[in-house]
């Protein structure tokens, strides 16, 4: 099961960062401060916040 979770918490940071060079180019301030957020939990390897994820998530939708 650990080895689950980690797989679960690498993807969060990697698509933060791709999102991350979307909104910069868009420059979408809000999505911006979320993938920071959730770079910096997926650097602590801490979880990130729900509300992040979902910034993230509405972002390709």
């Amino acid at each position: 099961m650990a080895l689950l979770g980690q797989d679960l918490e690498s993807p969060s940071g990697e698509t933060a960062w791709t999102v991350l060079d979307a909104a910069n180019d868009l420059g979408d301030t809000t999505t911006i401060d979320a993938c920071r957020r959730v770079i910096d939990a997926d650097l602590r390897g801490e979880a990130p916040a729900r509300s992040d994820m979902a910034v993230l998530t509405a972002f390709f939708a």
